[in-house]
């Protein structure tokens, strides 16, 4: 199974489309907040969260359940492809709905092997793969930068490197991160 979560208005053909709002016509409504959710265990090959999951889990304890939802129905190698706009943006500011920035660096403390190693080196991240018993690969991250930063650094007027260090700065230069993770489960299983 496919399933497009929290697709608002944004229903795509061949996945189950789901949303707390009965108003955008899904093709289940549910809020994805409520722990459990309603799938079986290993019942997803793709998981999409396209301007969704900044909306869900206000408090960490509902982000957590949500992650290890996720976990649960994801077979293992399924991809969970997440939009959310850049933290950074007055997209994401400006909607009083957002209640939660997604960022690679906040995904990646589900990644097991991060977490080993963040332990090994005497890191103090929290190893939420190693707590949750649940285990994501980041397979790509995007940064989508607002159409004139990116003109400017098409056209060579500013540096990779410029516009790295103006996203760690300023506001608004970045309008969306794109971010794919895989589930990885036959490792839990041997461990």
């Amino acid at each position: 199974m496919k399933f497009n979560m929290g697709c608002g208005h944004r229903k795509l053909a061949g996945y189950v489309n789901v949303d707390a709002s009965p108003l955008c016509e899904p093709d289940q409504v549910f809020d994805l907040e409520r722990t459990p959710w309603p799938w079986p265990d290993n019942c997803a090959s793709e998981v999409r969260f396209i301007h969704s999951l900044e909306h869900m889990g206000q408090t960490p304890a509902v982000f957590l359940a949500i992650m290890c939802e996720i976990y649960r129905i994801a077979a293992d190698g399924c991809e969970v492809v997440i939009h959310v706009p850049h933290p950074r943006h007055d997209n994401f500011l400006g909607d009083p709905t957002h209640v939660r920035a997604i960022t690679a660096r906040t995904l990646s403390h589900f990644d097991k092997a991060i977490c080993e190693k963040v332990i090994a080196d005497g890191g103090a991240n929290t190893p939420l793969a190693l707590m949750l018993g649940i285990d994501f690969e980041t397979v790509s991250t995007e940064t989508v930068l607002e159409h004139h930063y990116f003109a400017r650094m098409k056209s060579g007027e500013l540096s990779a490197d410029q516009v790295n260090e103006m996203l760690r700065t300023q506001f608004n230069i970045a309008r969306e991160l794109r971010i794919a993770l895989k589930a990885r489960k036959a490792e839990i299983a041997r461990s």
